[in-house]
């Protein structure tokens, strides 16, 4: 029971949860951009959130079933279809034997998750399967790369032991930030400037009071420059009264301010280490919505307490935990 890669597309991966404690290594996390997403597409098929799955960005992969199988996605539209007929994203699918299933092009986000059940098999490296390209680890062949044309992905279960579930829907009468603490990153579009909320970072208080005003109040735009290393942000120029710094541990979402004024958001694949100021982090429900997003959308960074952020946090991990899934 498995599905064969007929057309590899422009970078599909095999992620999980990311390796975890191994920086002060140089080894970086990697993992699931949008690590909701992926909780969403496993939890339907009854799988630990961080099971292994495959990250689709942008589109061009085609599988084939060589045998009867259940699969589920979650994340971004990317224009599946399951034999020419369009496939839901809200509900486990039932795949026959010779069936083909094919990612078109994003309609909606960039990148979407799909878990087979158990998860995939693949041989962990310093605990994770997450492939890291840059840094040649991971993967189905143990050294980092995308999927290609012939690879074989194997379900670890023959079914899935989750139920009749569905995702759940955002609730039309709330506002974005409701919304996203209840939801995670399940939705991706929004009116105006997407939020993104950022905790402050110890090197706050070196910037300028206007610019400080700026980054909180102004519209920032995504480059062209971003991958899974990290996205450039265009807009005010941030000013401080730090060049440089002695380079010390970089987290997940740490927003880097370099000599430009330009922010950098840097992602999963990021450096270990680094030196410039920073203005903090964004929450891992913020980089999980930014993984999202293309190339000139338009974001607004929002102060959120250590606190918040953390309670966020859990709430979405209970909310995996919890048969109905509201």
């Amino acid at each position: 029971m498995s599905l064969k890669v007929e057309r590899a597309g422009p970078l599909a991966l095999v992620v999980d949860g990311g390796r975890q404690g191994v920086r002060h290594l140089g080894v970086t996390q990697g993992g699931a951009m949008d690590w909701v997403a992926l909780g969403w597409a496993n939890w339907l098929l009854g799988n630990a959130p961080d099971a292994p799955g495959i990250e689709i960005m942008v589109g061009g992969l085609a599988l084939v079933a060589e045998a009867d199988m259940s699969v589920a996605l979650a994340g971004a539209d990317l224009g599946a279809t399951l034999d020419g007929e369009p496939m839901t994203l809200a509900e486990p699918v039932t795949l026959k034997r010779g069936q083909r299933l094919v990612f078109e092009r994003p309609k909606s986000g960039l990148r979407t998750y799909l878990a087979l059940p158990g998860g995939i098999e693949a041989s962990a490296i310093m605990g994770s399967v997450t492939s890291t390209v840059r840094e040649g680890l991971g993967g189905l062949d143990g050294f980092g790369k995308p999927l290609a044309q012939g690879d074989v992905l194997t379900p670890k279960q023959d079914r899935p032991s989750g139920g009749d579930r569905r995702l759940p829907r955002r609730d039309a009468d709330k506002g974005q930030r409701d919304a996203d603490r209840e939801q995670g990153a399940l939705v991706t579009a929004s009116d105006g400037p997407l939020a993104l909320s950022l905790v402050p970072g110890a090197q706050i208080a070196s910037f300028s009071g206007t610019s400080l005003y700026r980054a909180f109040n102004d519209v920032w735009t995504l480059d062209q420059r971003a991958d899974r290393m990290g996205i450039r942000l265009t807009g005010p120029q941030l000013e401080g009264s730090m060049s440089g710094m002695v380079s010390e541990g970089i987290p997940l979402g740490a927003v880097q301010v370099p000599p430009d004024g330009q922010p950098i958001i840097l992602m999963n694949d990021r450096q270990t280490i680094g030196g410039y100021p920073r203005l903090g982090a964004l929450t891992p429900l913020a980089c999980a919505r930014l993984a999202q997003c293309l190339p000139g959308t338009e974001v607004r960074l929002v102060p959120e307490s250590p606190e918040r952020a953390r309670d966020d946090h859990l709430r979405q991990l209970a909310r995996w935990n919890h048969d109905s899934g509201n």
